[in-house]
């Protein structure tokens, strides 16, 4: 090798920007970072959702030929569940049940209560946040228990505050009875998302209208109300979901009498637990989260519609 050739510099080798790395850096890390729950909800979300759709197109049951060897029966079973009258009744008392309970009764109380309370101070409002999250956070086989013994027919709290009126409330209101339970249970939730929705609301906006002469009611209709929209379709949208999927009413009534008080989850179990018809069972689980889906799409439209 010639001397001349021997002091030739060698080729520059290719660099990496450190923008380039520092991007690379972050990409893994929000991979690691996300993977886990990623993970979770695959195994706890999406997995159980594909089995139920699954199962609801087989004749699967918990005993017999077909819990040995389920057979594929396309959509009969959905077919089935849409032209069930006893269908027709859980979907109807559930409908009601949500109305009921959730949107007039959490939603309209605790906005009552956040409204009326909006200005309370010190230990006073701490003393009622306490006493309604009581409620909330109490188990609910508790609860139930308790508003058993509240509404029992010879011994109950209340007919005895009413004289030993002796009174069936769980026979001759039953679907009045859940919805005023699962009100004063979810109450709290209500309360609390609105009572930070009123404080977002700017004091001088309502000081302006109370000078122009404005009314309470107006100053709720034309200022708060509208201020605090996406607060009231955040609301409605959980608490309709969570009522939608309740069984609680079932440790109160069981889903009687005579089925008035018979919800979707409550149709659901007693078909695929207590008849053992698993696959009938999953169609109508496959029904009710379509059902969730679209009440979930609406209120979404609703807050897209906001913004």
């Amino acid at each position: 090798m010639s001397p001349r050739a021997a002091e030739l510099p060698s080729p520059p080798v290719a660099s990496t920007p450190p923008e380039a790395s520092a991007a690379a850096l972050s990409t893994r890390g929000a991979v690691a970072f996300v993977s886990p729950a990623l993970l979770l909800i695959g195994v706890f979300l999406v997995f159980p959702a594909l089995w139920t759709l699954y199962l609801g197109i087989t004749d699967y049951r918990l005993t017999g030929l077909q819990a040995a060897n389920p057979q594929v029966i396309g959509l009969d079973n959905f077919t089935s569940a849409l032209g069930d009258p006893a269908f027709a009744n859980s979907l109807w008392v559930t409908v009601l049940y949500v109305l009921g309970s959730a949107v007039v009764g959490q939603m309209g109380l605790g906005f009552a209560l956040a409204w009326v309370f909006r200005r309370w101070r010190g230990p006073a409002r701490s003393a009622l946040e306490v006493l309604v999250i009581t409620a909330w956070i109490i188990p609910s086989s508790v609860v139930a228990f308790l508003w058993i013994a509240f509404l029992d027919t010879h011994h109950g709290t209340l007919n005895v505050a009413l004289g030993n009126a002796d009174i069936p409330w769980l026979f001759s209101w039953p679907l009045l009875s859940i919805i005023v339970f699962n009100t004063w249970r979810g109450t709290a939730f209500s309360m609390l998302l609105f009572g930070g929705a009123l404080n977002t609301v700017p004091p001088s906006y309502l000081e302006t209208a109370r000078l122009a002469g404005a009314s309470s009611w107006q100053q709720l209709r034309d200022i708060v109300l509208p201020s605090i929209r996406g607060h009231i379709l955040t609301n409605l949208l959980l608490i309709s979901l969570w009522t939608f999927n309740d069984f609680s009413p079932y440790l109160i009534t069981a889903g009687g009498p005579n089925f008035a008080t018979d919800t979707l989850p409550i149709y659901i179990f007693r078909n695929a637990l207590v008849n053992f018809q698993l696959g009938y069972g999953a169609a109508i689980s496959a029904i009710l989260l379509l059902i969730n889906l679209g009440i979930a799409l609406i209120y979404l439209r609703l807050l897209r519609a906001r913004t």
